[in-house]
């Protein structure tokens, strides 16, 4: 099966007579139509291109205005105040036209100049607009009048029908925050985690990096933020991600999973089918930019989507933008095959995706030498798949078939173990299932391409993505959309294979041809040692909490995130008997090509609050009023992360301008280097449009999760799912004595039910 022959465009034979010419009418037909489609493409781009730049104007406004002009003009009123006139005198010079005609044209350049004109004004409005944050400090529930009227002005300028992109060159810049302030708010962040001696002598350094190198470094970050479009975001990306020469896997990518407790069919084949065209129909909507912005309230985001490859080089990684890619590759039991996605010029249904993967199921070829592990190279670290790719993929069959790896649209594995929620071995059931997402069998997912998306053999599915092009929120809305069309928009027949007929005339898919020397296995081998003993040190757990979820917590008149996160700080301290420096994720997407900021959860007022809650001596109305207050900083610390006033990015981006201007600074030294040994993060979820929860009660996602951070720490990341439901995935390090990724859970679920208990609420115990 595997060596089926492609149909080609034309055979020739020499004879004496001369060339024989063997037209295939059948190959011309789809090399046309594969033509076609690319044209098409490239038409809806321009044309998408021209809406995007004039919005939020429309391009039909141009007629309009030119109409009014060349109304009044023929009532003999001059709208430009001159300025058609002098338009007309240039015109003359060439003594070609009528008077008529010059009158004409230089209606329509005035026109299209007082049209660009407005198109300018009314984006500067916009974007002046989208500079107030103000909105995001009012007390929840009390707008006040201003807000109000600057959320009309925003509808107003905001146009109709936007695009994905139209907001773009719309959003402000990210800000660069006043020195004295960033180091302030540092040295309030870790004053309750220092002695006081160390606390002393930090103030010092901080104090004198505040007034000496400080100012000096930041001339050069605002002149960054002046001339670049964000003056953190490149910087981000280079240093911390493609820079890593650790390996991706587990420190690096994330994973998502499937809906939690729903498995619409068991053939994996026709899962795959479904899920594939999802993913191919949301692409086709990026390419047309046909995806709603997102937006917080009325306020956009920035965009940052397509699907992307990481390429290894020894130095530092590079990114490389797929577009129009008409393939996937597939990797079966140490097998790898390229698989078309269009035939006849359009998508493969899902019917005829499934009919592909079943092909792939149902072939018995053997592994190549050194092809069954090839991915542990993209699993290991990063020098030796570099200096690999360098010296045996850049010729021949092999440069050929990484081509087609690299170049695919994504990356599928057909995994051969069965995942998924087990109700009568939940605990074991779900964490085998995120350590498999995570790392899988450290050779079967290909950890450098945006993502890898992987079917398992119950038809249980979930991804594994790469972090540099994109943090979670990006995958999050490609991954609802992916499961609420699978569920509720293609569906299965019932016998549970995809819906739809087969179609043999689809080619087979081809098997990617491999020629691995010896010593290149040698490499794959080691990466493969060096990425099992990480993958194998990864203790995983991930649970859901279904005791109560966002509707008992909103009843608290408290955030759901900031009660998750007080819980979080006072199951950390029962579980090490410490407070820890504590990540939380936030993000700067308000601004342009804004990417996160750290919000540092662990402060003064949530130490107070969970010191009260281990004290027998404190009361309950103590212990509330000190939850108040910590839930209210929390609050307060992520919306001024939210609006560009946070404070690691900004020293992040001190530390790199320090390094470029050769100078040392012992303040900026040790703040990089402080490890955070709580690490966590929100999935959100932005699109409950597509679950309708109240009908279908048991459509809840899982979330998805990430590696420990720190190998003394933990890694936690949680959903808010519904009204009802937490999903919670927590790791850390076998190899830590200190942590155990179990009983931070028992402590976590003990913290959740404690808070809610002091509200006079009561969780669903039963469970």
């Amino acid at each position: 099966m595997a060596e089926a022959h492609q149909a080609v465009a034309f055979q020739f034979t020499v004879t004496p007579e001369g060339i024989d010419l063997q037209l295939s009418h059948e190959a011309l037909k789809q090399i046309y139509l594969s033509g076609l489609h690319s044209w098409k493409k490239k038409f809806i781009r321009f044309k998408n291109g021209i809406i995007t730049g004039v919005y939020p104007a429309s391009p039909s406004s141009w007629l309009i205005v030119v109409v009014g002009v060349m109304s009044t003009m023929y009532a003999k009123i001059d709208p430009s105040l001159g300025i058609i006139a002098k338009i007309n005198q240039t015109l003359d010079t060439t003594g070609y036209m009528s008077s008529q005609t010059k009158n004409v044209l230089s209606g329509v350049l005035f026109s299209t100049g007082l049209w660009v004109a407005l198109i300018a004004t009314m984006r500067y409005s916009l974007k002046v607009l989208l500079s107030y944050h103000g909105w995001m400090f009012a007390e929840h529930g009390k707008m006040s009048r201003a807000t109000r009227i600057w959320m009309g002005m925003v509808k107003i300028f905001s146009g109709r029908k936007p695009m994905l992109y139209s907001f773009q060159t719309s959003l402000p810049r990210l800000p660069v925050p006043a020195v004295r302030d960033t180091v302030s708010r540092y040295l309030e962040s870790v004053r309750p985690l220092m002695k006081e001696d160390d606390f002393q002598r930090m103030t010092v350094l901080a104090h004198d990096f505040a007034v000496s190198l400080g100012p000096k470094l930041q001339w050069y970050l605002k002149l960054k933020s002046w001339w670049a479009t964000n003056y953190v975001s490149d910087w981000w990306e280079e240093y911390v991600y493609l820079r890593g020469r650790g390996p991706l896997m587990v420190n690096s990518n994330y994973y998502a999973m499937d809906l939690l407790y729903v498995l619409p069919t068991q053939i994996q084949a026709a899962r795959a089918g479904n899920t594939i065209h999802a993913i191919l129909l949301y692409r086709r909507q990026l390419d047309r930019e046909e995806i709603k912005p997102v937006r917080i309230r009325l306020v956009p985001l920035t965009c940052d989507s397509g699907f992307f490859v990481s390429n290894p080089h020894p130095g530092s990684d590079t990114i490389q933008h797929l577009k129009d890619s008409k393939h996937i590759v597939v990797y079966h039991q140490g097998r790898y095959f390229k698989v078309w996605l269009y035939h006849d010029g359009r998508l493969l249904k899902p019917r005829e995706i499934e009919q592909q993967i079943q092909r792939i199921l149902d072939d018995r070829s053997e592994p190549q030498p050194g092809e069954a592990k090839l991915a542990a190279l993209t699993a290991g670290d990063r020098v030796p798949w570099a200096r690999c790719r360098q010296a045996y993929f850049g010729r021949g069959k092999n440069k050929q078939s990484l081509d087609a790896v690299e170049k695919a649209a994504f990356f599928v594995t057909l995994d051969e173990t069965e995942q998924g929620y087990n109700k009568e071995d939940p605990d074991t059931s779900m964490d085998t299932y995120a350590k498999s997402l995570l790392h899988g069998r450290c050779f079967d997912r290909w950890f450098d391409k945006s993502f890898t998306f992987i079917v398992f053999k119950n038809g249980k599915m979930g991804m594994n993505a790469e972090h540099s092009w994109a943090d979670a929120p990006i995958i999050g809305h490609l991954w609802e959309y992916v499961m609420a069309t699978d569920s509720f928009q293609l569906g299965y027949a019932e016998d549970g294979h995809c819906k739809g007929d087969t179609n043999p005339s689809i080619p087979y898919p081809t098997r990617l041809q491999w020629d691995i020397p010896e010593e290149c296995q040698d490499i794959i081998e080691t990466s493969l040692n060096t990425a099992n003993l990480l993958a194998n040190d990864v203790d995983f757990h991930s649970f859901p909490f279904d005791n109560f979820g966002k509707a008992l917590i909103k009843k608290c008149r408290t955030s759901p995130d900031a009660f998750v996160q007080l819980a979080l700080q006072l199951a950390h301290y029962k579980d090490m008997g410490k407070f820890s420096l504590t990540y939380e994720a936030s993000m700067t997407r308000l601004f342009r090509e804004g990417r996160t900021e750290t919000v540092r959860s662990c402060t003064t007022e949530s130490c107070n609050f969970v010191l009260a809650m281990v004290d027998p001596a404190q009361t309950v109305e103590q212990r509330l009023r000190l939850f108040k207050i910590a839930s209210e900083k929390h609050q307060l610390l992520y919306r001024l992360a939210m609006t560009g006033s946070g404070i690691d990015r900004h020293l992040f981006c001190l530390y790199v301008v320090s390094k470029y201007l050769g100078v040392d600074s012992p303040f900026l030294k040790k703040v990089l280097s402080e490890p955070w040994r709580l690490s966590t993060s929100q999935t959100p979820q932005q699109q409950v449009e597509l679950f309708d929860l109240e009908r279908n009660p048991q459509y809840v996602s899982s979330g998805g999760g990430f590696g420990p951070v720190a190998d003394d720490g933990y890694g936690v990341s949680y959903i808010l799912v519904g009204e009802n439901l937490i999903n919670f995935h927590i790791s850390s390090k076998f190899s830590c004595p200190e942590t155990d990724s179990h009983r931070f859970g028992k402590h976590l679920k003990q913290a959740m039910n404690e808070i809610i208990t002091l509200f006079g609420l009561k969780p669903n115990m039963k469970k």
